[in-house]
């Protein structure tokens, strides 16, 4: 009763003043961002700006919107839920959203503008529209696909005159005059896939498309891959009323990967001609990309082991071939998007990582470097926009700090490549999206203060107008709890070889120094994916500090954005070296007198997940308890091209795979510290992955909490199964660690 009564004295002013955040109200309508515009283009004629938008009454309920910049309105243009939304999707369809993550969405996911901006395409359930800006308000609308046909990856050509798209494995294309619809491949079926992109290259190589237009609209580069040597695992999908037994082919670390070709197609049909991708047939598709004169196009090889990447010219009309380029490294190549072929010159530009940091170049046809664009210790994220015209190239990078994300120009003629200045306005998070011309650019930015905010630009950065402010005013989802958020603190501390790592914290509500607080500790750690930025945050972590936890995340070496050196510390060797980052961010943490040592709990999701085992597992006395979502437990069951690229295969590297899981480790952990979450239908991190934790710490009768989610894939993706995942960890943690009322006074 005094603890109760001490719980309510502290945080009385606080409940007075402001609404206290909910996980019910995190996971509901409206969404606590606010409308945040997504998907957003700049119509090919400068004339509007179109975007996805959910709805209010359902966020993940998505429609096609524009705002016209003459007059500055803004205005729906197709509601989906018109259109039959609600059918059931095909298999393939569904395994494409959980690669892209956006198996919770529904209505319109994506959309194509004609090249002449008149016209849009997009689908819904499978079903493939076109809509007509400029027709009668009943005529705007076309379907192009009868209902339950299956639609996969629709395109607009680039001269306008036709629509592709893939179903039942092969190509397809109509040409929109006409209205003659041609398959352009007919073996596809059973384990021959056209037009497609195989598994690890949607869930691992950042490619979800198979096929490729030429700029003429003349031809079609497509993919054809033979998925038969790949093992087929029987996996267990247990929903709520059944098991499905489901037959995948997985390319496991190790094991064989699809056979892929590169095939040219016309529009018209007619035979297919085959590019040689070389003699090595164990090798990833990585790039396609055509010259513009639409007579060359490109492709880029990766080895099997990931360590060289050719960049290939190949004349569309022999087929013949000349090297443009080859990149080597001793650990492994990141792939990007970022390869632009010039008009005006017999070049291109090119990101490299050579100097240990990512840098943009220009390369001549015959392959000599003959200029650098960018220089320094920082890295480019993309490149935005080639603006050949004006002799400038646009790109996204962390030249001023590394947890922000701003947008810069340089000349082409690399003059300014040590000075890149920079056009977009506030300290933050910046993403754009470019004109084709690069004349105009969209704005996407938050800061930890501020929810995503969305304007148009002029190239220099000035701002031409809102497409959306999101101000944090009445109105505002978020404005009732705006006087109980807590703004976050960054700092660095030193790594173990003397790298600095960045951390976010949030102190409790009604912080006071001289009292000691538990610890909620949450991270992702791996390679692709920095979680600690100066980004609008996540409402969990708000939710953890309300409730009076230290809130700490802080981004271990491996994680992206920092150079070479930092990201390369894991190669061929995982769980070590973010292990010792993450203990030495603990250490600062313990050294804080506000902090209460023994009441330190860690939680993380996939590969947050597996840092969260490997902790448990290699230095458990400095935890109370732990949450694992999602984890790999064995990296021998996770497929080729991310496990490779950093531990190699397990044939070349045994014990690098045996130190990088758990299962060597796992009897070290505590009773009683663990809470393992899993979806039961996951395919990507497949739930054998927990089964096999489960078993061996059965067997060696360590006790653990599991909570297991039927039907449900790695995301765990829908409001009702977010809302109760997170509860489960509020409450977990709420028990091992004591709620915030329970704090302990300070030590004398």
């Amino acid at each position: 009763m005094l603890r109760l009564l001490l719980a309510v004295l502290l945080f009385a002013p606080l409940l007075v003043h402001a609404e206290r955040l909910t996980i019910d109200r995190i996971f509901s309508d409206p969404d606590l961002n606010g409308p945040t515009p997504r998907a957003l283009q700049i119509a090919p004629d400068g004339q509007r700006v179109t975007f996805l938008r959910g709805r209010d009454d359902d966020q993940n309920q998505l429609d096609l919107w524009q705002y016209e910049i003459a007059s500055g309105r803004t205005g729906r243009l197709v509601d989906s839920t018109a259109l039959g939304a609600g059918k059931a999707l095909s298999a393939t369809e569904q395994a494409r959203r959980e690669r892209a993550r956006t198996a919770q969405l529904k209505g319109i996911l994506s959309y194509r503008w004609s090249p002449d901006g008149k016209r849009l395409l997009f689908s819904v359930d499978e079903r493939l529209w076109l809509y007509e800006l400029k027709a009668a308000p009943t005529k705007r609308l076309r379907a192009l696909t009868a209902p339950g046909v299956e639609v996969i990856d629709p395109k607009v050509s680039p001269r306008g005159g036709y629509v592709s798209w893939v179903s039942g494995q092969n190509l397809y294309a109509l040409d929109l005059a006409s209205g003659r619809e041609v398959k352009l491949t007919r073996d596809g079926g059973g384990a021959i896939h056209n037009g497609e992109a195989e598994f690890v290259a949607q869930e691992e190589m950042d490619r979800s498309s198979g096929y490729w237009w030429a700029p003429d609209d003349s031809a079609i580069a497509f993919e054809r891959f033979d998925e038969s040597g790949v093992d087929e695992v029987e996996r267990s999908e247990i929903l709520a009323d059944r098991t499905v037994v489901v037959k995948q082919r997985y390319p496991a670390a190790g094991r064989p990967n699809v056979k892929v070709g590169l095939g040219l197609v016309k529009p018209t049909g007619g035979k297919s001609r085959w590019v040689d991708l070389g003699k090595d047939p164990d090798i990833y598709l990585a790039r396609v990309d055509w010259l513009p004169d639409g007579r060359r196009l490109a492709f880029q090889r990766q080895s099997r082991n990931q360590q060289r990447l050719d960049l290939v010219m190949v004349d569309a009309t022999n087929l013949k071939q000349t090297p443009l380029l080859t990149e080597t490294s001793d650990t492994w190549i990141n792939l990007n998007d970022d390869l632009r072929f010039l008009k005006g010159e017999d070049a291109f530009v090119w990101a490299s990582e050579r100097s240990g940091y990512k840098h943009l170049h220009v390369f001549g046809l015959d392959g000599a470097l003959r200029r650098t664009l960018t220089r320094g210790d920082w890295d480019v994220d993309a490149l935005l926009a080639l603006d050949e015209k004006n002799g400038r190239i646009f790109f996204g990078a962390n030249h001023d700090d590394v947890l922000q994300a701003q947008v810069y120009v340089v000349a082409l003629d690399g003059s300014d490549a040590a000075q890149p200045r920079r056009v977009s306005e506030g300290e933050g998070m910046h993403a754009a999206v470019f004109a084709d011309d690069a004349s105009t650019w969209i704005d996407t930015f938050s800061n930890p203060t501020t929810p995503p905010q969305v304007s148009l630009r002029r190239a220099d950065g000035g701002r031409i107008a809102w497409i959306e402010p999101n101000e944090l005013k009445e109105g505002h989802p978020y404005w009732a709890y705006r006087d109980g958020f807590i703004e976050p603190e960054f700092g660095s501390l030193p790594g173990e070889d003397g790298q600095a790592l960045h951390y976010r914290l949030h102190k409790p509500a009604g912080f006071d120094p001289a009292r000691r607080y538990p610890v909620f500790t949450t991270w992702y750690g791996g390679p692709g994916r920095q979680y600690v930025s100066r980004a609008w945050g996540s409402h969990f972590e708000q939710y953890m500090a309300q409730q009076g936890y230290v809130v700490f995340a802080l981004d271990n070496r491996g994680t992206p954005r920092r150079g070479r050196k930092f990201s390369d510390a894991i190669f061929h060797r995982m769980g070590q070296a973010e292990v010792v980052d993450q203990l030495a961010g603990l250490a600062w943490l313990k050294a804080q007198p506000w902090v209460d040592g023994e009441r330190v709990g860690i939680y993380g999701w996939s590969y947050g997940g597996y840092q969260t085992l490997m902790l448990l597992a290699k230095a458990g006395h400095e935890f109370a308890a732990g949450v694992a979502v999602a984890p790999v437990t064995d990296w021998a069951l996770y497929d080729t091209h991310y496990t490779e690229r950093y531990l190699g295969t397990p044939q070349g590297n045994p014990e690098g795979y045996a130190d990088s899981g758990i299962l060597k480790w796992a009897d070290a952990i505590e009773p009683g510290k663990l809470l393992l979450v899993h979806g039961m239908a996951d395919d990507n991190v497949l739930f054998t992955h927990s089964t096999e934790l489960m078993a061996r710490l059965q067997n060696q009768g360590t006790q653990f909490r599991l909570m297991a989610y039927p039907g449900a894939r790695h995301g765990l993706s829908t409001p009702a199964l977010k809302t109760h995942v997170h509860t489960l960890i509020a409450d977990y943690f709420g028990e091992k660690l004591q709620p915030a009322g329970t704090a302990l006074p300070a030590k004398p």
